[in-house]
């Protein structure tokens, strides 16, 4: 499940430099890809259970008429396309999310040192590389680390969507702590694996305010 983090940050870094450049109605497209952020996760997943639902969803709906399938596929319910359908609609909520972390990088980047570079005859490709990549490693960072994050505590998704199934596909280990304290009522056991989850959550939490703190503030004062 946090394979979904790096798709998402290279989808929200590619979408952020679009918004940023002078694409005409920039401003729409920024609001449209941050849509999906502010639902709640719940309807995140009904919705995404209704488009993928073998009989009736658009998306097996738009295969068959394209002539892609010749019949419907289970997404949810086949132990190889559930955990990527998953991802997908966790990609798609968090997108707008990552986009806005990215973006605000991008515009704190001081303009001079593009002009400097195109003096320089450096060409788009290098200033991206050597200026914007190195300027966007908080932003990305802390993206990557609200991804893991999120990994460990999605369960509303996962649960609406899948229930961990099928055979375990999409199971999380917090949807194995709720189904082993609240399914087999081994309440210890659970315990246990909240502590240790617990702790995984607070290193992560340490090394993100390392990114927007420590990090971030290097960098500007360099």
């Amino acid at each position: 499940f946090i394979a979904a983090s790096p798709v998402a940050i290279a989808l929200a870094l590619g979408i952020a430099l679009l918004v940023n450049s002078d694409l005409r109605g920039a401003a729409v497209y920024r609001s449209i890809v941050f849509l999906s952020y502010p639902l709640m996760t719940v309807a995140v997943g009904i919705i995404w259970r209704w488009m993928y639902d073998e009989r009736g969803g658009i998306i097996n709906f738009a295969l068959r008429e394209s002539g892609l399938i010749a019949k419907p596929i289970p997404f949810l319910q086949s132990f190889e396309w559930a955990l990527p359908s998953v991802i997908v609609a966790e990609v798609w909520q968090v997108l707008g999310f990552y986009m806005i972390i990215v973006l605000t990088g991008l515009q704190s980047i001081p303009q001079h040192l593009y002009e400097a570079a195109s003096i320089d005859g450096a060409p788009r490709w290098a200033q991206f590389w050597r200026i914007t990549l190195p300027m966007l490693k908080p932003s990305l960072f802390l993206c990557m680390v609200v991804g893991i994050l999120n990994s460990f505590t999605s369960f509303d998704l996962v649960y609406i969507m899948t229930n961990g199934g099928p055979g375990h596909a999409t199971e999380l280990l917090i949807t194995y702590i709720y189904k082993a304290g609240f399914g087999q009522t081994k309440f210890d056991y659970a315990a246990a694996l909240t502590v240790v989850q617990f702790a995984l959550l607070l290193g992560l939490t340490y090394l993100a305010n390392r990114a927007t703190g420590g990090n971030a503030g290097s960098l500007e004062r360099r």
